[in-house]
């Protein structure tokens, strides 16, 4: 005959797994209270870094502008002949003195702009404004560069009938200047056209088209990368932090719009930005 079987040893035994379970759970809940208290550190560690990163940047940045500014304050005393007539050979070599003062400056500038960003201490400033004024005011501000070229022409084409704009037109300004920037750069010959139509039915896209080298597809997925710089010949003569398009990016953002690029290589690019009509209230506020 089989054992007879206890009912007394059931709630015993329930009793016990019962233990053991909770016994299990209370290990469980412990390690995942470790864990969350390491990902805390972790996560206070990696803040704590970003901001000093952040600082560095910003103080950096500072440093730097200050002496840029008297090494191109002197080099425009020395072109207009304060210390008398210069020769071809001096004009030259001070002119590239210049050039390069202004090229880190644009670094520095670009450095800042991200640490400002990053620290969320960008503010955005929206205001009523006509498009006309912002294409005038940029077609002012590149006509010095182009007016000595004889191989690419700048055009401003015409909007059409648009309404006013009410959004940033600093940061919008930003965007587009670094855009033509770059398609000057990178289009030995040809043109440079800057256009804005409707896109849809409360947006407009600007958009900045060349007939310059283009841009292999594969790379054109990380371009609006922080520090990202296309690897070409053109490039490796050209100095840049690789911000500028990253920049660009974050700056859309904020005034709640979007960036992207169409290119074919041989053939141009078209790098665009898409915005609101008017930026939404909350939009205002520092990013």
């Amino acid at each position: 005959m089989s054992a007879s079987h206890n009912p007394m040893e059931e709630p015993q035994r329930l009793r016990e797994e019962n233990a053991a379970l909770r016994a299990e759970l209370e290990e469980t809940n412990q390690g995942v209270l470790a864990l969350y208290a390491e990902l805390d550190q972790q996560a206070e560690q990696l803040r704590e870094v970003s901001e000093l990163k952040s600082r560095f940047l910003s103080y950096m940045s500072h440093e730097f502008r200050t002496p840029l500014g008297s090494i191109l304050s002197m080099t425009r005393l020395l072109e207009d002949g304060m210390d008398g007539p210069l020769t071809d050979e001096q004009r030259k070599q001070v002119r590239f003195v210049s050039s390069a003062a202004r090229e880190l400056r644009e670094m520095v500038d670009d450095l800042l702009d991200l640490a400002k960003i990053e620290a969320g201490r960008i503010s955005i400033s929206p205001a009523w404004f006509d498009l006309m004024d912002l294409f005038s005011a940029l077609r002012g501000m590149f006509r010095p560069l182009v007016e000595g070229s004889n191989h690419v022409d700048l055009v401003f084409e015409d909007p059409p009938a648009l309404p006013m704009l009410y959004t940033d037109d600093k940061k919008l300004a930003q965007i587009l200047r670094n855009f033509i920037s770059n398609a000057l750069k990178f289009t030995p010959n040809g043109h440079v056209r800057v256009s804005a139509r409707p896109e849809g039915q409360d947006e407009v896209r600007f958009s900045v088209r060349d007939s310059g080298i283009g841009i292999p597809e594969e790379l054109q997925s990380t371009l609006f990368e922080d520090f990202v710089q296309v690897d070409t010949p053109l490039q490796k003569r050209l100095r840049g932090t690789g911000l500028g398009l990253s920049l660009c990016k974050r700056f859309a953002g904020l005034l709640g719009g979007r960036v992207g690029v169409h290119s074919v290589v041989g053939e141009g690019s078209e790098f665009f930005v898409i915005l609101p009509l008017k930026l939404a209230d909350e939009g205002a506020h520092a990013g």
